[in-house]
């Protein structure tokens, strides 16, 4: 049986310091997570997309701002309207698909289940019609991952062990991408994905450190800054681009302050959520940070 697009609802965590919503690979969608871009400033009437993928299953959220997703399947056309950030669409693999309708300052977010290869692409529609594609692995361009996995002891880490990573940035007249894959952009793989938004001006986020957790942070859509404390030392980052982020190891406290107004914060994760890996107060971390082990 044909497998096929379906939306997908997100948990909403309703918060006064601003609302959270988040995705776990193999929990809320149904493939592990390679690969996650987001396209923004696209300009009104332009189109994205206007491909399908031979092997690629792809799960579609409107962090910001409303979209039009048009799908072709076997038994017909459908259009989805996305315009609320705690739910998704569910792209199966073989289904053509194109983003339209953007509204000013929407941003999409992509998380999709195999590493960037351009054999993978269908990009012309009477091929797709025909149904007569298939991949020449002969021909497949996938790299081999460049990033190692990078083991930390969270005792002993520090705020230079942070790093403000600039990522790939595809820039057209259709719009911007900017894209990050696991073991190549960033040293491990992603497990979950969540977001900060409607954060009420003067609000503050974070507050806690991980004991394993490791994290990517980016400002997705307006600026935020990000103190980082060690127990000893701090440094402060200004995020506010969306093809720049900030790589923190476990170990580090965090406060997220400073939001500007509609800013949101997007969070690659290694691990699924655990509330054991949490620690929430600073006293607590000040003797974690001091311990031996």
């Amino acid at each position: 049986m044909e497998e096929k697009s379906r939306i997908i609802s997100l948990p909403k965590i309703l918060d006064k310091r601003g609302n959270l919503s988040f995705i776990e690979s193999l929990q809320h969608v149904p493939f592990e997570i390679k690969r996650a871009h987001w396209i923004y400033d696209v300009p009104g009437g332009q189109t994205r997309g206007g491909h399908a993928y031979i092997e690629t299953q792809e799960f579609i959220v409107a962090m910001s701002g409303s979209f039009d997703v048009i799908l072709h399947e076997n038994d017909g056309n459908k259009t989805v309207s996305l315009n609320r950030s705690y739910y998704g669409l569910y792209v199966p693999a073989g289904t053509w698909r194109e983003l339209c309708n953007f509204s000013s300052n929407s941003l999409a977010l992509v998380l999709s289940s195999t590493y960037f290869d351009e054999m993978d692409y269908i990009d012309n529609y009477n091929i797709y019609q025909r149904k007569t594609f298939g991949k020449d692995w002969s021909e497949s361009k996938v790299i081999d991952r460049i990033v190692k996995s990078q083991k930390y002891d969270a005792h002993r880490t520090s705020v230079f062990d942070c790093t403000l990573l600039e990522l790939d940035k595809h820039t057209s007249e259709l719009g911007n991408l900017s894209v990050m894959e696991n073991r190549h952009s960033i040293p491990f793989d992603i497990r979950r994905t969540y977001y900060l938004y409607d954060i009420p001006g003067g609000e503050s986020r974070g507050a806690h450190a991980h004991k394993k957790l490791q994290q990517f942070i980016v400002s997705v859509g307006g600026s935020f800054d990000i103190t980082l404390d060690d127990g000893l030392n701090k440094r402060t980052f200004t995020l506010s681009r969306p093809y720049y982020g900030l790589l923190i190891p476990p170990g580090i406290w965090r406060d997220l302050v400073n939001f500007s107004a509609g800013a949101t914060c997007l969070v690659l994760a290694s691990e699924h959520y655990d509330a054991d890996d949490y620690i929430r107060n600073y006293d607590e971390y000040v003797k974690f940070k001091t311990s031996i082990v």
